[in-house]
């Protein structure tokens, strides 16, 4: 027999809410009023998510909590427990969860209560799978980007829950490392109020500035929406547990409709397994009619990419067939379900009424009024029983109620409607009792340990690891090789960090062991950046050059991403660990968090404006001064969307409606696409404060720049900001963004 699987719902509201649970979901999640990644969604109130939680028990499904944000200092210490604390004392079954810092808190704080880590945490690999087993999670959402093969890796070798999404909308970008919104227009995706800047229009260039692809087909960064429904036994093989539908920000009739069709067809798989597995052509109708955006893909989980995935010609998401969506009011949206009970009603002349209800195995007895003798009209039975059945609101109705009762009796009928409603009530109480949970103290500090064994232990001492004599330093990132040399000749720059990018999978050690050696005999120290994006082959891959990379003159390994930071821990254990940007660690949580695992440098996140930075703990963190942002990382590549791969890693670019030019490079080795922002940000200028902040290092990020680019900026900072004799304004004649230094998101 297939083991069953969870059909995981969506619920922008509590109307939602409950036609998802009517419609066969076995679990739903939902926001509440804070901390969610659907900022604009019709999100719960306290007391409805309050009610939502006991009425998901009650007919024996789950509810998870969003909690998918990233947190600042203040939200983390002052906000999150007062807010969860009422809905895990009522029985709240998980928390989805991005940010570490988050995690950590939850997890001391809330015992018992299972943390599911969020798909915008970007886990794409068993390591990252490994990493939150050991951190305490009880279950991982998987990057929408993963195959079978992938999952299976995790399913086969991590003893975790695996939630992947099957049907809605996906997005271009990797989950969680998409900042496009937030740069352009202020609206950080991380901070739950993303402006999908992806289904807008884009024109398309080649390196020469040229136009390629259609400029009828400009929908170049619009995914299509997401559907497996006939695809349930390979997910199911795969190893998946929970069946995630996408939409809290969809309406009632799209969520229940949905729900309703993957229940049939989950039910059917494990009624009659793949032999029996068919979908019928006028439920798939069904699905494109509740919506779709210009058809359907089956996403990645048979194939890496491909322009078939993408809209091109129309992003908005379409319905039809009204009669359809009536359909589903009527009957998910206007009838609610009920649970069958049993009961037992006992009227005695002289004795106290006694009912006794049973669900399940659960069985509650009150007692109400005395029952009296009759002196005029008796009780009927049909009376009795017509009135006992009217079980209203509540979320019962009787399978059978047997009725004891002597003969010339009389009840008022108030007495026998309060007697029901007491034992209705009772039956509630008693079935939810085994979910409450007792009132946790905030200033406990409990004790955790992982499963791996790392401790608390671990020292943050920024200057840990024989780099004590570099804080406050200078360090700069490339990705092409021709930008080495003029950082070498600059004398400000004590530490190079080279991007896996400037290298190919065939030359990567010979010519980074010349590399290596340029840097030192410059007196310089040498650090390698592992991948953006760290998925199994990609893993494979440095596994089996581990020993040769560690044999190398390196200082330390730039860690991008989960997944790459518990494969560094494991394979290449004898080198520092510096962690970049993506990484986030928007609170002091969250940088005590990553330290656990030995990290020397912990890059500030590029969203923080500088009020928020200087309240953070800086003494073992880096601060990017210079660079091109990376607004977006994805599976998807332009190029072969719109000209054809031609598995040549290059730079093309993308122009928006404002006639902004974004630059995009795309990696071949690892098959990934980073989108820029056009300007650099540029905080040369803001040397006094951000020195006043206390950083121990800061960086120049050098990623589309010639070299005669790379060695004015270096000019420039040394003028600006190390010397600061010159004015950056009066020396940078190019345009610039000061990022979110100054503004920061909402």
């Amino acid at each position: 027999m297939t083991k069953r699987v969870e059909l995981l719902a969506p619920a922008g509201s509590f109307e939602i809410f409950k036609a998802v649970i009517a419609a066969g979901a076995d679990a739903v999640y939902v926001g509440g009023n804070a901390f969610g990644a659907r900022a604009y969604a019709n999100n719960f109130s306290e007391e409805e998510l309050l009610e939502a939680i006991d009425y998901a028990h009650l007919h024996h499904r789950k509810l998870y909590l969003t909690v998918n944000t990233l947190f600042k200092e203040k939200e983390l210490n002052e906000q999150l427990y007062p807010y969860l604390l009422p809905y895990y004392k009522q029985g709240l079954d998980a928390v989805i969860v991005q940010d570490i810092g988050a995690f950590a808190f939850i997890r001391e704080h809330f015992p018992g209560l299972e943390i599911h880590t969020s798909t915008q945490m970007t886990v794409s690999n068993r390591y990252g799978a490994e990493m939150m087993k050991a951190l305490g999670a009880s279950r991982v959402v998987t990057a929408r980007e993963m195959s079978f093969a992938e999952i299976e890796d995790i399913a086969q070798n991590v003893d975790i829950e695996i939630e992947s999404f099957v049907h809605g909308a996906l997005c271009y970008c990797f989950s969680g490392q998409c900042l496009l919104s937030s740069v352009i227009g202020g609206r950080s995706g991380n901070r739950g109020r993303c402006a999908q800047p992806c289904r807008l229009p884009y024109e398309t260039f080649d390196a020469d500035k040229k136009p390629i692809g259609n400029a009828k087909k400009p929908y170049v960064l619009s995914p299509k929406d997401l559907c497996t429904i006939e695809m349930i036994p390979q997910l199911v093989k795969a190893g998946i547990y929970s069946f995630k539908i996408e939409g809290r920000m969809k309406q009632v009739e799209y969520a229940a409709g949905v729900v309703s069709i993957y229940r049939k067809y989950i039910d059917l798989y494990m009624e009659k397994g793949e032999a029996g597995y068919r979908v019928s052509d006028k439920d798939y109708q069904k699905l494109m009619d509740l919506g779709n955006r210009s058809g359907f893909t089956e996403g990645y989980y048979k194939k890496h990419n491909g322009a078939d995935m993408i809209t091109f010609e129309q992003p908005s998401h379409k319905k039809g067939n009204e009669a359809l969506q009536e359909q589903i009011r009527q009957q998910y949206v206007q009838t609610e379900i009920k649970e069958k009970i049993k009961g037992n009603l006992m009227l005695s002349k002289d004795l106290p009424a006694k009912m006794t209800v049973e669900c399940g195995e659960v069985s509650v007895t009150v007692t109400g009024d005395i029952v009296q003798e009759a002196l005029k009209q008796p009780l009927s039975i049909e009376k009795i029983e017509e009135n006992m059945r009217k079980t209203g609101n509540t979320p019962y109705e009787f399978s059978s109620l047997d009725i004891e009762m002597n003969e010339a009796i009389f009840m008022p009928m108030k007495s026998l409607n309060q007697l029901r409603r007491d034992a209705l009530e009772a039956l509630s109480e008693k079935l939810l009792a085994e979910y409450r949970r007792p009132e946790t103290d905030q200033d406990d500090e409990l004790e955790h340990t992982y499963a791996s064994g790392y401790m608390n232990s671990q020292t943050s001492n920024p200057c840990a690891n024989g780099y004590e004599d570099n804080c406050g330093v200078i360090t700069v990132s490339i990705e092409n090789r021709s930008q080495l040399a003029p950082v070498l000749e600059s004398d400000i720059v004590e530490a190079v960090y080279l991007d896996s990018t400037c290298y190919t999978r065939k030359s990567v050690l010979n010519d980074m062991k010349n590399d290596c050696e340029l840097i030192m005999n410059a007196g310089k120290k040498a650090y390698f950046i592992l991948p953006s994006v760290f998925r199994k082959h990609t893993s494979e891959f440095y596994r089996n050059i581990a020993k040769d990379l560690q044999n190398l003159r390196l200082d330390g390994v730039m860690i991008k991403n989960y997944d790459a930071l518990w494969f560094a821990k494991t394979y290449l254990n004898e080198l520092p660990i510096f962690i970049d940007h993506n990484l986030y660690s928007y609170n002091n949580k969250a940088v005590s968090e990553l330290s656990q695992f030995g990290s020397v440098r912990i890059t500030a996140p590029l969203e923080l404006n500088k009020k928020e930075l200087a309240h953070r703990n800086n003494s073992n963190s880096e601060l990017l001064i210079y660079g091109k942002l990376p607004l977006m990382t994805s599976a998807q590549c332009v190029k072969r969307s719109t000209e054809g791969c031609s598995k040549n890693p290059g730079i093309i670019y993308m122009k928006d409606r404002y006639n902004v030019i974004f630059p995009i490079k795309n990696n071949c080795d690892e098959c990934y696409n980073v989108i820029y922002n056009s300007l650099p940000v540029v905080l040369f200028g803001q040397a006094d404060e951000i020195k006043r902040m206390k950083f121990a290092s800061y960086r120049l990020s050098f990623t589309t720049e010639d070299v005669n680019e790379v060695r004015k900026v270096l000019d420039i900072c040394t003028e600006s900001f190390v010397k600061q004799t010159k004015n950056v304004k009066d020396i940078y004649s190019g345009e610039f963004t000061y990022g979110h230094y100054k503004r920061g998101v909402e």
